[in-house]
């Protein structure tokens, strides 16, 4: 055997060893980002699925909603957690380079004004209330408790709240404001929920609003208000940000559905679609383990279904999501 033969022979050997080992293989990896509050769903389902599959590693992600659907529409991720329904600009910019999606909802979630435990004066806030607080012409007031109602504190009201590219934001705006994005801009922001729950810890004084799993995490040092919508004909309101108050349509319009929204090329790939199954599969446990609201059973099979079928495209048309709609009965009028 020549030496140039002998080298060869021993190169072959080595490689054969190393792809043997697993040294040199391909990493299967699946890239998630987006929505703050639908990260502690995903992060859940991620690591159960990761206890299945330990040959996949999920990378999830926090830069808010919309700063999520900027990566998605560039392709550099493979799945965007949502707090809302992708607008008609990020429907368009996904268009642009041809990234079709499949829009499936994973759970409820309630969002909640909260306080610093201390605060012993609010028992609860009707939505009037906090579109004064939060309206865009409310920009440079000071507002104090006071101001409120009286009786309350003559002390400035802290605000603290998600920053513009959040879906809790963008949600948020819409239901108490009445149009979505638009709210006064001074006030402490971040697409982190941690945050934005010790800051208020911290502050005797402050107000915010976040997904309600955070404030469960932080019941030792934060107070959920009660909120009246002022439109409940029977008047048994105010209520509070339960299960149960979301289920049955009474906390509004502070109750809406997360999502998560799949790239159709990433699906092609055998272990996103694994997991986007898994996900669907075991939402309803997981999401409650966290803190959210479980979907109605049907609506899991629903979203099942859109998913086998690969069905592109948003049951909203761009436009967002209504207040008060049944995500289950979206799904329903587009199944028939």
């Amino acid at each position: 055997m020549s030496k140039r033969s002998g080298w060869m022979v021993l190169l072959g050997a080595m490689f054969l060893f190393l792809m043997a080992s697993g040294v040199g293989a391909q990493e299967k990896i699946i890239q998630i980002d987006g929505s703050s509050t639908v990260y502690p769903i995903t992060e859940a389902v991620a690591e159960e699925f990761q206890s299945v599959y330990p040959d996949v590693k999920v990378m999830v992600g926090i830069s808010g909603t919309g700063g999520g659907f900027k990566k998605f529409s560039r392709g550099e991720t493979d799945i965007n957690d949502a707090s809302r329904p992708i607008k008609s600009s990020e429907i368009e910019a996904c268009k642009g380079n041809n990234i079709d999606f499949v829009e499936l909802p994973v759970a409820y979630d309630a969002l909640a004004v909260v306080v610093n435990n201390q605060n012993n004066w609010v028992d609860y806030l009707t939505v009037s209330e906090l579109k004064k607080i939060w309206e865009p012409e409310a920009q440079g007031k000071s507002f104090t408790w006071a101001d409120l109602r009286a009786g309350w504190p003559k002390e400035k009201i802290n605000l603290f709240g998600p920053g513009v590219d959040s879906g809790t934001f963008e949600y948020f705006t819409e239901a108490v404001v009445g149009e979505a994005g638009k709210s006064r801009g001074d006030y402490i922001a971040s697409e982190d929920d941690n945050v934005l729950v010790q800051g208020i810890a911290q502050d005797k004084y402050a107000l915010g609003y976040f997904g309600v799993a955070y404030y469960l995490e932080n019941q030792d040092t934060l107070k959920a208000v009660l909120i009246d919508n002022e439109k409940d004909e029977d008047g048994k309101g105010p209520f509070a940000p339960t299960p149960e108050n979301v289920l049955q349509g009474t906390y509004q319009p502070l109750a809406r559905p997360l999502f998560i929204y799949v790239s159709a090329k990433s699906l092609a790939r055998e272990e996103v679609q694994k997991f986007v199954t898994f996900y669907l599969e075991n939402a309803r446990s997981l999401a409650q383990e966290v803190g959210y609201v479980p979907l109605p059973e049907r609506a899991y099979e629903l979203a099942l279904e859109r998913l086998k079928a690969r069905k592109t495209g948003s049951i909203f048309g761009g436009k967002g999501a209504t207040p008060g709609v049944s995500i289950e009965e979206l799904l329903e009028r587009e199944a028939n």
